[in-house]
């Protein structure tokens, strides 16, 4: 049977706008059950802290559970690789950091590519690190504590959260600029090595803000300087490094990524409302309390940032010979 002509293209088109329908109605719906985000750090760090956060507000403004799964090791590469091996289906997200980044160069053998095998979703916050020293280190002042470290090489133990994380990145950028000699000890996480600072068993730290500031608020540790380029609102009175050593500035960051085609109306659903938690007062207040500053991006944005920010560092970790593998 021969159809009229505009009979045809009426059902022409028509089946040419399903898929878009089809698309439209899936992101519409996102999500219908449990949204896992991972974690690849231990409980306690920025990364674990930012994740519960926009998770709490993802789930309340979507009507789903966004679960946090903590998943540490090997500096995030396996929450990472988890991800990237998951489906792409907007239920497997990963609160990605500068450490993903930093990874590309640190690690030789990778099974995956970060930037390549995973599509940007939402940038979340920055954040900085503090110096923060056990009070059994006789140094009130960064003067003081090179003075103190170069007068006992080798003695002190730096804390980390791993290796290549920010807080070692931070820590060897302060050796290499002071020719102070400090021990690297890395932890699975952030908080452990918090609780190691605490508690004595080492005695340096250039951890996030976010870690520390409630320690440093009650005395329990001491701040010398924050590895910002200027003083922070959360802890006004530390002075930045840059005012000891001029040109230091170190800076993290968190964002969310999918595994690589994720369908584009998802990851725009879930920037539209990360994007909305970041000028919330109520949500910025908590970010800043936690020594956290908004970071709001496009998914596009969001990748090209992603990409200067790895080929930078890369090679920053490059001329200082740092390797993880």
């Amino acid at each position: 049977m021969k159809l009229p002509r505009r009979q045809f293209l009426h059902l022409a088109a028509g089946a040419v706008a399903l898929p878009a329908l089809a698309h439209i109605a899936r992101a519409n719906a996102y999500p219908t059950r449990p949204v896992r985000l991972i974690v690849g750090f231990a409980a306690g760090g920025p990364a674990d802290t930012c994740a519960r956060l926009i998770g709490q507000w993802l789930s309340e403004r979507l009507g789903q559970n966004f679960i946090i799964e903590n998943r540490p090791g090997a500096g995030s590469n396996l929450a990472t690789e988890m991800v990237v091996r998951a489906p792409p289906d907007g239920y497997t997200l990963l609160e990605a950091s500068s450490t993903n980044a930093w990874n590309a160069t640190l690690y030789r053998n990778l099974s995956f590519d970060f930037s390549r095998d995973t599509a940007p979703v939402a940038s979340v916050c920055r954040y900085a690190g503090v110096l923060a020293l056990n009070p059994s280190v006789p140094a009130a002042t960064v003067p003081e504590f090179v003075a103190y470290a170069k007068a006992n090489p080798g003695r002190l133990a730096m804390a980390s959260g791993g290796v290549g994380a920010p807080s070692h990145l931070y820590g060897e950028l302060f050796q290499r600029m002071t020719g102070v000699e400090l021990i690297h000890v890395p932890f699975r996480g952030g908080g452990p090595a918090v609780i190691a600072l605490l508690g004595g068993q080492v005695q340096v730290f250039f951890g996030t803000v976010s870690g520390v500031v409630d320690h440093i608020r009650t005395g329990k540790l001491r701040a010398l300087a924050v590895t910002s380029a200027a003083r922070m609102d959360v802890l006004p009175q530390v002075p930045p490094l840059s005012d000891f050593l001029a040109g230091y500035e170190g800076s993290g960051w968190e964002c969310i990524v999918a595994p690589k085609g994720t369908p584009a109306e998802i990851i725009d659903k879930l920037n539209k409302e990360v994007n909305a938690a970041l000028v919330d007062a109520t949500f910025k207040s908590r970010l800043a309390n936690l020594g956290l500053e908004p970071f709001a991006s496009t998914p596009a944005e969001l990748g090209k940032f992603i990409a200067e920010f790895t080929e930078r560092w890369g090679k920053v970790i490059q001329a200082a010979g740092i390797k993880a593998d």
